[in-house]
């Protein structure tokens, strides 16, 4: 068994669509990055890559590239999961915090949770995600930016 950890963070910014978890929320700001921004996503990638003693996503995916420019991040996530299985390994579970004043993530909870199973074939049951405040303190609490951090445990398969 492996465990990996993912973190991200990105400011938030006008005239761009939010996307966290392979979803689309109404929001006034979106997520600035060379991708589209999903903090999420990129946590999560990090974390199984991690998990496998991989480089992280800015190596397979550098934001000097200007074919990944804009990229889909689950399009990311979904690559992260053909490594997995190339090297013989299964996700068990992901467990995830995002870290936003807001929006709030409760009301989208489940459907991030459908999302990244889908992308990575695994059952939703094995997905945890969870939505925290810092009370107005920082980038996050101040309305400037959106952080993420993940685990996921790998077995051989």
């Amino acid at each position: 068994m492996r465990v990996g950890i993912g973190f991200d963070f990105h400011r938030l910014t006008h005239g761009r669509k939010l996307i966290l978890g392979g979803i689309g929320i109404p929001f006034e700001k979106g997520l600035l990055g060379h991708s589209d921004g999903d903090v999420l996503l990129h946590a999560i990638s990090d974390a199984i890559l991690g998990a496998l003693s991989e480089d992280d996503i800015g190596v397979h995916f550098p934001d000097t590239d200007k074919n990944t420019e804009g990229i889909d991040s689950a399009l990311i996530l979904e690559r992260v999961s053909q490594i997995v299985r190339q090297r013989g390994y299964r996700i068990v579970n992901i467990d995830c915090v995002i870290v936003a004043q807001l929006p709030k993530i409760a009301p989208y909870r489940s459907a991030m949770k459908e999302r990244i199973a889908s992308i990575l074939s695994i059952d939703p049951q094995a997905v945890g995600v969870k939505g925290k405040t810092t009370e107005g303190l920082g980038p996050e609490g101040s309305g400037e930016a959106v952080a993420a951090h993940a685990v996921v445990l790998l077995e051989r398969a």
